[in-house]
């Protein structure tokens, strides 16, 4: 087992210049610190022959690499093989320290010939320091930066302190890192291996497994070491590779090896037997025992598990070393940059001469070069819990006084932290603003890490609440509401000022909105109203959490009224009145004096949203509410502009969870408007984000897509499972969203006893914003006319009247004639029709004027009015067909038939058949995207999207993106789908 575990990227041995003692490479190059990390002129080496990395292993006690790993030895020369045809893998070796998972690497490395090899290791004590795995990874490929997307290339060098910015989405990150992967290996395949996983900070394991989760066809492959996976989450999924203890004639073979003179036979069988087949074990436990001991004049060591035996065994070498060589042990073990120049700096500081490492390298267990090197990381752990405190203590602050706290302020701020012992408000401070450079960096964990400790190290009571109080804010805000919610309780036991309580309310509101508990909108009402005296802007952030939490889960489980809560908000102070600030008046018109009343307002508003300040990334706290608003106008231009600039703008600020919400806006929107090959687009794009992020935001608008598409099997198994979503987060809006879906398809399906009992019971509580409120009713009408409930249907057209003519466009007017019509007779009918197709004819609406051809050529024909009934199903037909709307088509299609004229047979092409993002790849380059665009909106590479497209055209037997452009959406007979995941 190699001792290289040092957390660097693999780099050509550097020599220290005796000149100014900064190391420099071969070519001179020399290592320079800036920001948090060390910036290195890297060029890669040739990997050492197998029987030199062996020989390397030996001089350091490593012993044989490989004994009994035929198996494990395959899987990784298979997963070669793949990268060098051209495709990408990620495999995660899995087994307890010292089982062998670093040899299987170096043996991944030795045969990656022809490949280029990045290797990378996670050291503990860095675990708090955001984005150093990362940075390890993606240093060597730099220059390479500048080919990413400005905001992904942003976003990179954001995270690793190389610019200063805005924080960084953690996917734009996840994309960039990918992108420079595929980059690199348009050269050479590239192998990239990741050593003790388990130690990566939180944001490089998020960065790295995202990469490995999107890597398809790249000649990209990601290979990580991990003790156990569930020690890094972000790794759960990958192909895991079990690395387990060697059988026992194999563990007796390679202690052999390795053991001097004469061996008891019992002291064999009782190392055989501790050690659990663990190599390192067979290797390092003897080393702990004497000559007597080993003659069978001893017992071993007494630590459960082969770890603690082999860290035991450490700790009973260092005792044999001199307590200067000790000392200078404890020093390495705490520094976790392994720079020598620091080591002998720190110390000197403590007095510890030059000659004390010569003991720690005799006896195989530390060595200095270019790197500081101990064995194994078990051994750096073992020194380190050996040293006393106070010798703990004493090593960080020599390390602190070494380190410059302007050029590398985190490194200094956490061995500050780790060498007080008492509190200290200097070193807090400093902890504070080394948090705030990690969260501007987008590295929540690492942050919140820092303000923990700030908080400890804090000696005023008041100043530590308001730390922890920060910390619970940041960690909520990296998606630990459990973990935000135990600080909090923490900073609410200190003395928190009244703004400190109001925040810390607003806080306790939020993570419960995050666990969808019922009292979430209230909380988030309380604090609002207590954050009205103290912090304007604030309050008015907490007032629109509060509208959304109770839109979201609906009065009946919230117990918030929402024209309430708007009206309370109307009557907070403002600073100075912006869009959101007359939408809001508008509404709270609107639930206080009726629709009629507040449409103008409203209306006004929202001429105020579309216009120049409108859409800039402040609108992304209430453009939610503004596009719901606009489809509650029946105003389809609007809801299109602002629907599609939400999405727009999310996805520009690369926001994934305000990107999923906007999506499923977005997508009901165009499934509104008939534009089904839109949607589905838009849905896979979701799924892809989905995916990608791992949300938990359920695919609200996926019923509705595929009620409109009419798929009844496929609906209905999209119905159960984002129906079980939303009732386990107790959110009524998504409910109340799948029964009008359901009514949709019914409808449809010309089941019209089933659409009525979908809406019936969803129409007890409908939601006071947004298209459902209207939309439930026209189905309702329709479905009750033709369930022979017209009564029912009449109740329900009263109450349509007043928001279609207070809205006044041409789709209220359309569907109210239309619903009006269902209700008539005679010519009163027959007028009621032709003025329904003549309104929406003028709309965007397609799919209900599609809708109204339909319902006319049914009157018409059972009129008696064959001729004129044939025309309008005609008409129907073809449009539904040209949507994609299977079962509003054959609905058509039968009353066409019985209307005397067999429906016109569609040819389809079938050349060929698309995979799920085939088709979206297809459908995007219809959109006129480019390549990296497409691989940007589905979170995947440019190198990918080339390999789908070529796909593509082989299977549409085309040439060129243009004949791709002509061709129809249903791309060769595969309609683009909807509600699967993105994938191959």
């Amino acid at each position: 087992m190699t001792d290289s575990r040092r957390a660097t990227a693999r780099t050509d041995r550097e020599e220290l210049d005796e000149a100014d003692g900064q190391p420099v490479g071969r070519d001179g190059a020399r290592t320079e610190r800036s920001g948090d990390f060390r910036r290195q002129a890297v060029r890669l080496i040739p990997t050492p022959a197998p029987d030199a990395r062996e020989a390397e292993g030996r001089r350091h006690g490593v012993g044989r690499p490989f004994v009994d790993r035929r198996v494990e030895c395959a899987e990784l020369d298979g997963l070669l093989w793949a990268v060098r045809a051209g495709e990408s893998r990620a495999l995660v070796l899995v087994g307890e320290p010292g089982v062998g998972k670093t040899a299987l690497l170096d043996h991944l490395v030795g045969q990656a010939s022809g490949c280029r090899v990045l290797r990378a290791s996670g050291v503990e004590p860095e675990m708090e320091l955001a984005f150093g795995g990362l940075h390890q990874v993606c240093t060597p490929l730099l220059d390479r930066a500048e080919r990413l997307p400005d905001p992904q290339r942003e976003a990179l060098r954001t995270a690793l302190g190389l610019a200063a910015g805005p924080e960084p989405d953690r996917f734009l990150v996840g994309l960039a890192v990918l992108g420079l992967l595929a980059d690199a290996a348009t050269e050479w395949p590239l192998v990239c291996v990741i050593d003790d996983a388990q130690w990566l900070d939180r944001a490089s394991a998020q960065a790295l497994a995202f990469t490995a989760r999107r890597l398809v066809a790249e000649s990209v492959a990601l290979v990580f070491a991990a003790n156990d996976v569930e020690q890094v989450p972000e790794l759960a999924g990958l192909a895991p590779l079990r690395v387990r203890g060697l059988p026992e004639a194999q563990a007796r073979e390679l202690l052999d090896s390795v053991l001097p003179g004469h061996v008891d036979e019992r002291v064999l069988d009782r190392i055989v037997a501790e050690a659990r087949g663990n190599p390192l074990a067979l290797l390092e436990l003897p080393k702990a025992l004497s000559a007597p001991e080993l003659a069978g004049g001893g017992d071993l060591p007494g630590a459960s598990g082969p770890p603690g035996r082999v860290e035991e065994s450490f700790r009973r070498q260092l005792t044999a070393l001199p307590a200067e060589t000790r000392r200078l042990l404890l020093v390495a073990a705490a520094e976790p940059l392994g720079d020598p120049v620091l080591l002998w700096r720190a110390g000197g500081r403590l007095g510890i001469a030059d000659e004390a490492a010569a003991p720690a390298a005799e006896a195989g267990l530390m060595r200095i070069d270019s790197r500081v090197r101990f064995r194994h990381p078990l051994l750096r752990s073992a020194v380190y819990r050996a040293g006393p405190a106070e010798a703990r203590r004493a090593a960080h602050q020599a390390l602190a006084g070494e380190i410059d706290p302007q050029t590398d302020p985190e490194h200094h701020a956490w061995h500050a932290a780790q060498a007080a012992t008492a509190p200290i408000e200097e070193v807090a401070a400093e902890l504070e603003r080394s948090a705030a450079r990690s969260r501007a960096r987008g590295g929540l964990a690492a942050a919140t890490a820092f303000l923990e400790r700030a908080a400890q190290l804090t000696p005023d009571p008041a100043r530590r609440a308001q730390r922890r109080l920060a910390a619970a804010q940041t960690t909520q805000h990296a998606g630990a509401p459990a973990a935000a919610l135990r600080l909090l309780s923490m900073a609410e036991a200190g003395p928190l000022d009244e703004l400190g309580r109001a925040r810390a309310e607003l806080l306790r509101g939020q993570i419960a909105f995050a666990n969808r508990a019922e009292e979430a909108a209230s909380l988030l009402w309380a604090a609002a109203t207590r954050l009205e005296r103290l912090d304007h802007r604030l309050a008015r952030d907490a007032y629109l959490e509060a509208i959304s939490a109770a839109w979201l889960v609906g009065p009946v489980t919230s117990g918030v009224d929402l024209g309430e809560l708007v009206q309370a908000m109307r009557s907070a102070p403002t600073t100075s009145p912006t869009p959101v600030d007359l939408l809001l008046d508008g509404l709270a018109t609107r639930f206080t004096d009726g629709y009629a009343a507040g449409a103008p307002v409203l209306k006004r508003a929202l001429r105020a949203v579309r216009g120049p300040d409108g859409l800039g990334e402040e609108a992304m706290r209430w453009l939610h509410l503004a596009t719901a608003t606009a489809a509650h106008l029946w105003d389809e231009r609007t809801w299109e502009t602002l629907a599609t600039g939400h999405v727009q703008l999310a996805r520009g600020l690369g926001a994934c969870t305000t990107l999923l919400h906007a999506l499923n806006m977005a997508i009901g929107m165009r499934a509104c408007l008939g534009e089904l090959a839109t949607a589905a687009s838009l849905a896979e794009e979701q799924a892809a984000v989905t995916e990608a992020t791992d949300s938990p935001v359920p695919a609200y608008a996926a019923p509705l897509l595929a009620a409109w598409r009419g798929r009844e099997a496929d609906a209905e198994q999209i119905f159960e499972s984002v129906g079980d979503e939303v009732l386990r987060r107790r959110e009524g809006q998504g409910v109340i969203m799948v029964a009008w879906a359901r009514a949709v398809l019914y409808n449809g399906l010309g089941r019209y006893e089933d659409a009525l009992a979908s809406v019936r019971s969803a129409s007890e509580h409908p939601p006071q914003i947004g298209v459902t409120p209207w939309a439930m009713r026209v189905e309702l009408i329709e479905a009750a006319t033709r369930a022979g409930a017209p009564e029912l249907a009449a109740t329900v057209f009263e109450q349509l009247i007043e928001p279609t003519n207070a809205a006044g466009t041409d789709w209220a007017l359309g569907i109210q004639a239309r619903c009006r019509a269902l209700l008539s007779e005679g010519e009163a009918a027959q007028a009621a029709y032709q003025e329904a197709i003549q309104r929406l004819g003028r709309t965007r609406v397609r799919g209900e004027l599609a809708r109204a051809h339909l319902l006319y050529g049914e009157w018409l024909r059972r009129e008696q009015h064959r001729v004129d009934a044939r025309q309008q199903l005609r008409t129907a037909h073809e449009m539904f067909i040209d949507m994609g709307a299977e079962a509003f088509a054959q609905r058509a299609a039968r009353e066409l038939g019985a209307a005397g004229e067999a429906p016109r047979k569609r040819k389809i092409e079938t050349t060929g058949e698309l995979t799920a993002q085939e088709a979206q790849v297809a459908a995007l380059v219809r959109e006129g995207l480019s390549n990296p665009e497409i691989g940007a909106r589905l979170f995947i590479s440019p190198r990918t999207v080339e390999w789908h497209l070529s796909n593509v055209f082989g299977k549409l037997n085309i040439t060129s993106r243009r004949q791709l452009i002509r061709r129809s959406p249903f791309l060769g007979g595969t309609a683009i789908p909807t509600g699967t995941r993105g994938g191959s």
